[in-house]
């Protein structure tokens, strides 16, 4: 029946219908009794593993502001840098590991106990007056072709002390080369690196084979006299394994502080890698802690 109020009433109804309608349609936007709009409802953010499945773990890691996902990517930036820039170092020197580090004063000053030393093969970056077959210039032929590294004449080489691959390398400057049975204290030697030796004092004398004779910048004498040195042979060219290049002073300090605590702990190279990378993780949660607002 049609009276006075019966338009209004319609209308009120479509109103509500139509707030219905669009609360429908859009669950975010919330209205008032008279169907008005009054703001937008902040979208409910799903866990962790919900937005892992939905945008997928790279995504996830690249655009997200949580403690653990900031540490891990951090970590995977760190782990990629070290990676790409190993890469490299092999690439450019040919050897690896491509950076050694210093445990003795023997080659100071110009190279320092706990300094992280660069090395190339030896068939790169040869000098002037490398002996031929080694690329290797000696002290004595650096002087006379003015060629230098780290402060003096000559080479300063790695090798395998006796060619024995379980000892540990030394990193020794190359004298001079000497022949397969030349008396070389005789012919080549400083009497003042020889503390005081003949040739018939040393097993070395005359030379067993082919090979440099060696001596550290610091010590009084060559390697092959006994107790002054590596205490080693003639060093055979096949021994050496590098040449050093370039030295970054305490770096190095690191590399030995965890072959310390492998050694202590009688763990492998993988478990010491693995505990620090647990390690590196909770600092990196830690950082990541205090960097959220």
């Amino acid at each position: 029946m049609d009276g006075p109020d019966a338009g209004k009433s319609d209308s009120d109804r479509s109103d509500r219908l139509g707030a219905l309608s669009r609360r429908n349609r859009d669950p975010t936007t919330e209205s008032d009794d008279r169907g008005q709009d009054v703001g937008t409802r902040p979208q409910t953010r799903g866990s962790a593993a919900e937005t892992i499945a939905d945008e997928g773990v790279g995504r996830w890691l690249l655009e997200t502001d949580t403690r653990v996902g900031t540490a891990i990517r951090d970590f995977v930036t760190i782990v990629a840098i070290i990676a790409i820039s190993g890469s490299l170092l092999v690439g450019i020197g040919g050897v690896w590991p491509p950076l050694v580090a210093v445990e003795s004063g023997s080659m100071e000053p110009n190279i320092g106990q706990g300094d992280l030393v660069f090395i190339v093969d030896e068939e790169r970056f040869a000098g002037d007056g490398a002996v031929a077959g080694t690329n290797i210039v000696t002290a004595q032929r650096g002087h006379d072709s003015n060629y230098q590294r780290f402060g003096k004449s000559g080479d300063v080489i790695i090798f395998l002390p006796n060619g024995d691959p379980t000892k540990t390398p030394t990193i020794h400057r190359a004298q001079f080369r000497v022949e397969e049975g030349e008396r070389w204290v005789e012919t080549k030697a400083d009497p003042a690196h020889l503390n005081g030796a003949t040739c018939a004092d040393l097993a070395s004398c005359p030379a067993p084979h082919d090979g440099f004779i060696t001596k550290g910048d610091a010590n009084p004498a060559y390697d092959q006299v006994p107790w002054s040195g590596a205490n080693t042979t003639v060093v055979s060219a096949q021994w050496v394994t590098g040449k050093a290049m370039v030295r970054v002073p305490w770096i190095g300090e690191i590399r030995l502080a965890v072959d310390s605590v492998r050694s202590v702990v009688s763990t492998g190279p993988i478990i010491v890698a693995t505990v620090g990378s647990v390690l590196a993780l909770i600092w990196y949660s830690t950082a990541a802690e205090t960097r959220d607002p």
